[in-house]
């Protein structure tokens, strides 16, 4: 039985049991179910109005089934993903799980900017509540797929750079090194997107640095010959400030010169966690910007 909490509206929905859609002949009457998909979908908004949003979450999932076994596959993945954005606020592992319900028949029905949409939905949530950044790099990758195959290259750019900032944090250099390259050059020839391709080649630049002080000045040259407005960057102008100062083994100089490139534009944490990685491989280093 469904039961609408009495607080909400101290009455209660129909039973939905298996049986109360049957007729006397065992067969099952497709009018039934459609009353219980609506019925389920009602009881599941007035549970978003009390807040009780697991309750809400299942009566959206039991709503989806129905519509599944209807056929009615666009409104069963639309209450897939109204149970995933309720779930959201109590239970994310089955938020997660109702969301991946409704991709496999987003993805079924050659819906994939949707399908993406929803995978960007899950990696926040692996993101931001679930703390498992290898899983939301997973989503955030197939969601720029996704994109790509339907030529929608701004939002997968939008998702590699996610890939490429949390990859970097993980420490997989090369592959965040890939990922900001292939952004770069995507962008650099864009009238409206060019200014960003600097930002990427630095963090790329930044990548590399933290491998090998060598690759950082072959890849910086070699980014100066594609993209030559890199060359009057302040960007440009840090990185050989501190590839001077790392040669010398100089960690005042490095520090020096990382807080006036700060003092202009802001650090973030990435850029400061990147820069800080730098500067420990200087011998006799402490390890802060300060």
């Amino acid at each position: 039985f469904l039961h609408v909490d009495a607080e909400l509206h101290s009455q209660r929905s129909a039973p939905l049991t298996a049986n109360s859609m049957r007729s006397s002949s065992g067969c099952m009457y497709f009018t039934r179910e459609e009353d219980a998909c609506d019925m389920y979908a009602r009881a599941a908004n007035m549970f978003k109005m009390a807040k009780n949003w697991s309750a809400a979450g299942n009566a959206f999932c039991q709503a989806a089934r129905l519509h599944m076994q209807l056929q009615n596959k666009l409104d069963s993945a639309t209450s897939f993903v109204d149970a995933g954005n309720a779930y959201k606020k109590a239970d994310p592992q089955e938020a997660i799980n109702c969301l991946n319900q409704a991709i496999d028949i987003y993805t079924d029905m050659g819906r994939f900017t949707i399908a993406a949409k929803h995978h960007i939905t899950i990696a926040e949530i692996y993101e931001s509540e679930l703390v498992d950044i290898e899983k939301a790099i997973a989503h955030y990758e197939q969601a720029a797929d996704y994109y790509k195959g339907e030529e929608s290259n701004s939002s997968a750019n939008k998702c590699l750079l996610k890939v490429g900032h949390y990859s970097a944090q993980l420490e997989q250099y090369q592959k965040a090194i890939e990922i900001y390259e292939q952004v770069a050059m995507s962008t650099m020839d864009n009238p409206l997107l060019k200014y960003n391709a600097k930002e990427y080649f630095f963090k790329a630049s930044l990548c590399h640095f933290i491998v090998d002080e060598l690759n950082a000045k072959l890849a910086i040259e070699k980014y100066e010959e594609m993209f030559p407005a890199f060359t009057d960057s302040r960007e440009l102008k840090l990185l050989k400030k501190l590839l001077e100062a790392h040669e010398e083994q100089n960690s005042e100089a490095f520090t020096e010169a990382v807080k006036e490139f700060d003092s202009v534009s802001r650090l973030d944490q990435w850029l400061t966690t990147m820069l800080l990685r730098i500067k420990k491989t200087i011998q006799g280093d402490a390890g802060d910007l300060k």
